[in-house]
């Protein structure tokens, strides 16, 4: 019974592994990590970092919408908070200039990265509009307050985004070393 149950895995790892030797060379090349721009992978690591800190201070700020903090303190914290989507802004700017050179799934995230980051900018600005209209009735607009949430939302998500893709990449160079550590022990 268990050799039925290992018999099909067996096969289909047969035919994987066949079809990979009879790959031309030109195919190989392009299945490799070689194809990884190294540049935009730093540029991922980088806005990773960014990412998560943006993540941490727009959650603080949502938080403070549900206290009696002065609109002196909204006002410092939103400015970390456009200080980092200022930096996101520039590693994506560098992200762009070095598409060209990205693998295709590089080129993808860049691309889901864009528009979310151009949102959250647009959200962070409309913030920063709302609290220099009402800076002493700050606690009390709900405008403020969902640009607030929407922040943190978007800015949690941005996180995850650029996580998931900077997570493939590791498991995918993984996955290529194995691939390259079989293939020589075949020879």
């Amino acid at each position: 019974m268990n050799n039925q149950k290992e018999t099909p895995y067996l096969l289909i790892l047969a035919l994987l592994v066949a079809g990979y030797l009879t790959m031309s060379p030109a195919a190989k090349a392009a299945d490799t990590s070689g194809g990884d721009s190294e540049q935009v992978s730093k540029l991922f690591s980088e806005a990773k970092t960014e990412a998560h800190e943006l993540e941490r201070d727009a959650e603080q700020l949502e938080t403070f919408t549900r206290s009696d903090l002065s609109w002196e303190t909204h006002t410092r914290q939103i400015s970390l908070i456009r200080e980092h989507v200022n930096k996101s802004g520039e590693i994506l700017a560098d992200l762009h200039e070095a598409r060209d050179t990205a693998a295709p799934w590089q080129q993808q995230a860049i691309d889901q990265i864009t528009p979310l980051l151009k949102e959250l900018a647009s959200n962070t600005q409309s913030a920063i509009e709302q609290l220099k209209e009402k800076k002493h009735l700050i606690r009390f607009s709900a405008e403020y307050k969902d640009y607030a949430v929407e922040n943190y939302d978007l800015a949690k998500e941005l996180a995850a985004l650029i996580s998931d893709y900077v997570d493939y990449e590791r498991h995918k160079a993984a996955f290529d070393r194995l691939g390259e550590k079989l293939q020589v022990a075949e020879n």
